[in-house]
């Protein structure tokens, strides 16, 4: 089993807890607008690397990682390649090797035999970091393409087995930062049981010219990061759930 890689970053400081080897896939189902790597997008990968190359690289850096760093695969989406991330995951928990998943979700299905998978890849999986995009479904296939309906049903299966979860919220002028929705999104949270920590992402356009380089016309030219009176306002109403 091969992933398909598009990048390392061998000293990650925002991937999850402590210092962590992070492993960034190609492949996502989503076209959020506020995208800061949709040079992701695309499947197809040149940098072909199997979980023992990856473990042996991670395992180089395991000196620098303190007591609650380690491996986190991001993306992309990394649940689009399940199968290499399950191979992975095993063999980093049989190195006692802490292993987050940054995800959105957006594969989850209670379909065989993804599910099936999914239940094991979660024995072998300490923490998962999660966007909520916008919790309004018009809203979010407008945002991101596709509907939230499933998302918000792995946000449930995560909370009924207790899988720690970290929620992140993009905030985006004119799209995500409405008040009634942020309400609604802390509702939400509030229905879970198994959150350790709500973050609030202030949109950034860094991740711009990634997207005229591949010829992609950026729908969100001309918003503005949010003032910080906005994101306090944020902060206050979800970290209320």
């Amino acid at each position: 089993m091969l992933a398909r890689v598009h990048s390392i970053e061998t000293f990650g400081a925002v991937d999850g807890p402590g210092i962590r080897f992070v492993v960034f896939l190609k492949g996502c189902h989503l076209r959020c607008r506020f995208c800061h790597n949709a040079d992701t997008w695309d499947p197809q990968s040149t940098d072909l690397r199997s979980a023992d190359e990856l473990l042996a690289q991670a395992k180089r850096y395991r000196n620098y990682w303190g007591k609650d760093g380690g491996i986190t695969v991001s993306g992309g989406e990394p649940l689009l390649q399940i199968d290499f991330l399950l191979e992975f995951f095993r063999k980093a928990r049989e190195e006692g090797i802490s292993t987050c998943i940054d995800t959105a979700g957006e594969p989850f299905t209670r379909q065989e035999p993804w599910f099936s998978k999914f239940k094991e890849l979660m024995k072998v999986t300490d923490l998962l970091l999660m966007d909520i995009k916008q919790i309004d479904r018009r809203k979010h296939i407008a945002l991101t393409g596709k509907p939230n309906d499933n998302i918000l049903d792995m946000f449930r299966y995560l909370s009924s087995i207790g899988k720690p979860i970290w929620i992140r919220q993009v905030l985006v002028p004119g799209w995500t930062d409405d008040p009634k929705d942020l309400e609604r999104e802390a509702a939400f949270i509030h229905s879970l049981t198994n959150v350790q920590k709500v973050e609030i992402l202030p949109y950034h356009t860094m991740g711009e010219y990634k997207w005229k380089k591949l010829g992609i016309k950026y729908s969100l030219d001309g918003v503005c990061p949010p003032d910080t009176g906005t994101v306090a306002r944020a902060e206050n109403i979800l970290r209320s759930a």
